[in-house]
């Protein structure tokens, strides 16, 4: 009797992954603060165009690659969390896009029902 095999369906990036939590278009102020390569702490204002409990969609003027860890802080309630870079978009006029993921985030981060 002939044995079916199972298809192996290969894993992706994070990002591929089926996301976790609601998403919701919001433009919050956020400040980036990161090591640069030579070791010096640099720090940015930015802005999300979509958050969710667990990350957001952020643009950034800077270059930075994937996996680059960072503090992110939220400018409206002053909240802040480790956070690293899980994909990076296309550069546009206002700078590139990021998906950022929070690690161990607070689930009102945000301030919004998510």
């Amino acid at each position: 009797m002939p044995v079916r095999q199972r298809e192996i369906k290969r894993l992706g990036s994070r990002h591929h992954e089926k996301r976790r939590g609601r998403r919701m278009n919001s433009r919050v102020p956020v400040r980036l603060g990161w090591d640069d390569e030579s070791g010096n702490r640099v720090s940015a204002e930015a802005h999300t165009r979509v958050v969710n409990p667990y990350g957001c969609m952020v643009v950034l003027a800077h270059s930075l690659d994937l996996e680059h860890r960072l503090a992110l802080t939220n400018l409206i309630s002053n909240a802040s969390n480790a956070a690293v870079i899980v994909w990076k978009g296309n550069r546009r006029p206002d700078g590139w896009e990021y998906g950022v993921e929070l690690i161990a985030p607070e689930m009102d981060f945000w301030g919004l029902e998510l």
